[in-house]
């Protein structure tokens, strides 16, 4: 999930509300960044109760402070028509942590949030809403080994990609059609082109190996190919309504016509290439992301590593199998970007991995609402607790 490649070709596919490349597009264009936030009055502050836990919060405020630490301390950072400095942007961080240092209840953070911090609102889509999309990190079976079952090559760095002719290597087609013959080594195989596929989508991924043991691997390099949306491809020749268009919808559909499969696949011609990961997959600004705590949005408009809060639904599988929606109200912060992420109106919230994120990543096509946050001037703060 690397920024630079997930801003290129990557997260234009991610969300599942967008069903790759943008499916759903946001209709709140691209978005002045000089508009795209408006101060909230006190009177219309809404409920910030977080329902996450503090340990996963902290962790992502120093994911963005370390990405801060590298910064100049002058830079300037904006929200809408307020400008902070990186060194603002610090202290405010820090001193988030300080209220978080006793793991206060959620109503006595909530106080403690709207003391020292002034919120600023997304002014979202033309209804004035988020569209909130989830992303995750993918699990897929595969084998060191081709086989009959396990078919499909997860490919490393070709050792010809930096001679490709103006920066564009061989297509999508061309790679599966055996082109590229010994020059890029399969880091693994795996049974499903699908998987394949959406390994890229996503960006970042583990390869389960026999005998439990697992490789994560993240994008290290791309075809030069431009990105076309085989989720605008469907839609376009009446496969899928748009308003049905999510991850699942696709995965189904390309399940159930492999027919078309490689016609479908192939339209889009560009391609990722991998390479070995250790730990957590990591956002745009070359720090791990944190699960429920990460979002991607449009770093055009919007501040990097700043901390937000996000309300909406996501959804949830009980015990007999059942999926219910539940909200979503948590403190954020902002660490990711990408291709399809665009305007005021996109958020796509990393949930991590497991099924439980699959499962958001791939249903959630949410309204929602996104509130950044600002220090207050010093002598406006009440330090009552």
């Amino acid at each position: 999930m690397k920024g630079a490649w997930r801003s290129a070709v990557l997260i234009a596919c991610v969300a599942a509300a967008v069903g790759l490349g943008g499916v759903v597009r946001s209709d709140g264009g691209d978005g002045d960044p000089t508009t795209a936030l408006v101060q909230v009055s006190a009177v219309d502050t809404p409920a910030f109760l977080d329902d996450g836990d503090a340990h996963s919060l902290r962790e992502a405020i120093r994911q963005s402070l370390a990405w801060l630490a590298g910064q100049p301390a002058e830079r300037p950072i904006a929200f809408g028509n307020r400008v902070l400095t990186v060194a603002d942007q610090r202290q405010a961080l820090r001193r988030m942590l300080e209220l978080l240092a006793d793991n206060p209840p959620a109503e006595v953070l909530e106080a403690r949030v709207n003391a020292e911090f002034e919120l600023l609102k997304s002014i979202g889509r033309a209804d004035g809403m988020m569209l909130v999309t989830g992303y995750h990190e993918p699990i897929i079976d595969a084998s060191d080994v081709p086989s009959a079952e396990y078919r499909v090559p997860i490919y490393g760095i070709p050792r010809d990609l930096g001679t490709a002719r103006h920066g564009a290597y061989l297509s999508r087609s061309e790679i599966e059609q055996g082109r590229m013959g010994d020059r890029a080594r399969p880091m693994a195989w795996v049974r499903d082109p699908v998987d394949a596929f959406f390994l890229e989508v996503e960006g970042s991924g583990t390869l389960r190996l026999p005998g439990n043991r697992e490789l994560r691997v993240g994008p290290a390099a791309t075809n030069g190919r431009p990105y076309r949306s085989i989720g605008w491809l469907l839609i376009e020749e009446g496969k899928i309504p748009a308003e049905a268009m999510t991850m699942r919808a696709l995965r189904q559909w390309l399940n159930e016509h492999p027919e078309e499969r490689s016609r479908v696949l192939r339209y889009n011609e560009s391609y990722v290439f991998f390479s070995p990961r250790s730990g957590a997959p990591v956002g745009s600004l070359g720090v791990p992301l944190t699960p429920g705590r990460s979002i991607a949005t449009d770093t055009r408009i919007f501040p990097r590593g700043a901390l937000a809060f996000v309300k909406t639904t996501r959804p949830v599988e009980q015990p007999d199998g059942q999926v219910v929606w539940k909200p979503v109200s948590r403190f954020v912060l902002s660490q990711d970007t990408g291709g399809a992420i665009r305007g005021p109106g996109r958020v796509d919230v990393f949930w991590g991995r497991g099924p439980e994120a699959e499962l958001a990543a791939s249903d959630m096509k949410e309204s929602g609402e996104l509130y950044f946050l600002v220090p207050k001037a010093r002598e406006s703060i009440a330090t009552w607790w």
